[in-house]
């Protein structure tokens, strides 16, 4: 690594070099007396985005990673400012997505002192550590920059996940040598993987299938290759999505724990899954059928049998793996199988609109009116967790972005985060009102940035998913509902107030033409779908969680 002396700076001018090094143009955040230095270099020579809470400064960071596959950053304060982020880097630890989170701290000669100092908290960097892959303490100047571009290293580092950095505030003033750095620091480098075992298993399979999770999104060529010259059946987990356009015959997509995929699951004689955590709402609470024969690709040891038992585990990065399997002239799997994914994947889809009535035209209005490489940021919402997580066709994972971890609420700030890595294309932000009122504030974010972002807010004022599983428990009477029902805005009047755009969906005889005049804005707009006016599913969803039973 090369390196050149630079002229001298304080800490927000180290901070925008080194995040100059890492690609990073947009950063979030809020000013606070324990991070000025560094939200004055980043408003500077960056872009600051002012967000109204810690939690969306992470969120939108996490969002702006997905959308770019680099690095996003957020700037909190210290104590307060610290933990209010905390529930947004819990989502980006489950994610494994790149952020740099940096805090302040009160000054250095009083860290852990416990004598009350403002913002200061009890053992800031054990919560840190808690809740990111990574947390460490600048404790003096000259340390600065090796810790910061190791925060850097560590969130990009495969399976990723938060860096979080806390800077005392006197030296974030302190004087920096800054050293621009000239090349990034070397990939890190995994052992060859031991293959032979997995695959002799994969030569041997003629009823295969795939399961590919977030770990394949850098491999997606490789896969597509390996699913058709083996005539594979694939299922995705929903953090898998993309990796394969799901317009792909053989692409089944994220319907494994539903009737079609279980079916599917119980008749192969293997299945090869790839960096998958096999998430208990993806799995039935881990009753989907698995084949007797297992072959599981992963980086992380401890995946490796950690919910399926396995015959064959291989410690490697997925598309190095791929590689292998692609020199290894698998065969060809039965051809009956073959044909059979294929129409394994209408036969899903047909049920699955069944259900969904009228609610699917709203799936076909959002995907025509989004171009294909439009980021389509998603809460967690009865219009999510039902058509948008497995009918809506994602071609990208860049444009798969969602709270993994399950958290309601941080939607918008994705969807901010994903709409200001690139204005050059619409994002889509899909919400509910229940989820919207969490940061409602972010609204005004919205309305001072002025993203091209369209926000579909499903209003059914209240927490629909939890009304239809009270619903679904009980004799289905609406009286049987406790804590679901919620005082929602008058969207219209709301949408004037913030100076936005407003449009409305009452029927799916609007959705086309009112999503695709929304995206042609050009801007920030808020389309409210009212599902009072727009009607039931067929089929109510109810999320797949498990409730225990009274003895």
């Amino acid at each position: 690594m090369s390196s050149v002396k630079s002229v001298q700076g304080n800490g927000g001018d180290l901070l925008v070099q080194v995040l100059r090094e890492a690609g990073v143009e947009t950063v979030f955040g809020i000013v606070s007396v324990h991070n000025q230095p560094l939200v004055q270099a980043v408003s500077k020579h960056l872009r600051f985005v002012p967000v109204r809470h810690e939690a969306t400064a992470v969120s939108a960071a996490d969002g702006y990673a997905r959308a770019t596959g680099g690095l996003g950053c957020a700037l909190t304060s210290t104590g307060t400012g610290a933990g209010n982020a905390a529930g947004s880097l819990i989502e980006s630890l489950s994610a494994g997505t790149s952020v740099l989170h940096v805090t302040g701290n009160v000054e250095s000669r009083y860290l852990g002192s416990g004598r009350g100092f403002i913002h200061e908290t009890k053992d800031q960097l054990g919560m840190l550590e808690a809740v990111s892959a990574y947390a460490a303490t600048i404790l003096d100047a000259e340390g600065a920059g090796k810790i910061l571009r190791e925060g850097v290293q560590r969130a990009l580092a495969a399976p990723g996940g938060p860096a979080s950095i806390e800077w005392p505030i006197d030296l974030q003033y302190a004087r920096q040598d800054l050293e621009a750095q000239s090349s990034p620091a070397p990939a890190p480098v995994h052992p060859a993987p031991d293959a032979a075992a997995a695959i002799a298993l994969m030569r041997a399979a003629k009823r295969p299938v795939i399961w590919a999770g977030g770990g394949t999104t850098s491999a997606g060529p490789a896969l597509a290759a390996l699913l058709e010259t083996w005539g594979a059946a694939l299922l995705t987990s929903n953090s898998g999505r993309g990796a394969v356009p799901e317009d792909h015959p053989l692409c089944i997509g994220n319907y494994g724990n539903l009737p079609g995929g279980r079916a599917l699951l119980a008749d192969a004689d293997l299945i090869l899954s790839l960096g998958t955590h096999f998430r208990s709402n993806e799995t039935g609470d881990y009753t989907m059928p698995v084949p007797a024969v297992h072959v599981q690709v992963d980086l992380e040891a401890r995946a490796i049998g950690r919910v399926y038992p396995v015959q064959a585990g291989v410690l490697s990065d997925v598309g190095e793996f791929l590689a292998l399997a692609a020199a290894a002239n698998l065969g060809a799997a039965d051809p009956e199988w073959t044909d059979r994914a294929r129409r394994v994947r209408e036969e899903v889809r047909a049920a699955q609109r069944a259900g969904l009535g009228d609610h699917a035209v709203l799936c076909d209005a959002v995907r025509a009116a989004l171009p294909k490489d439009a980021v389509i940021a998603r809460d967690v919402t009865i219009a999510s967790s039902s058509w948008g997580n497995r009918l809506l066709p994602i071609h990208d994972p860049k444009t798969n972005v969602f709270p993994r971890g399950g958290g309601i609420g941080q939607g918008l700030g994705m969807a901010l985060g994903a709409a200001l890595a690139d204005e050059t294309r619409p994002t889509l932000g899909l919400v509910g009102d229940g989820g919207l009122a969490v940061h409602f504030g972010e609204l005004l974010t919205m309305a001072q940035e002025k993203p091209w972002l369209v926000l579909l807010v499903c209003n059914d004022g209240g927490y629909g998913v939890l009304r239809n599983m009270q619903r679904g428990s009980g004799s289905g009477s609406p009286a049987e509902t406790y804590a679901v029902d919620l005082v929602t805005p008058d969207f219209a009047l709301l949408s004037q107030a913030l100076g936005l755009p407003y449009r409305r969906i009452g029927g799916a005889a609007e959705a086309h033409e009112v999503l695709a005049e929304a995206v042609a804005l050009r801007g920030p707009v808020i389309v409210e779908v009212d599902l009072a006016a727009y009607g039931e599913m067929p089929t109510p969803f109810t999320p797949p969680v498990t409730v225990p039973e009274v003895n």
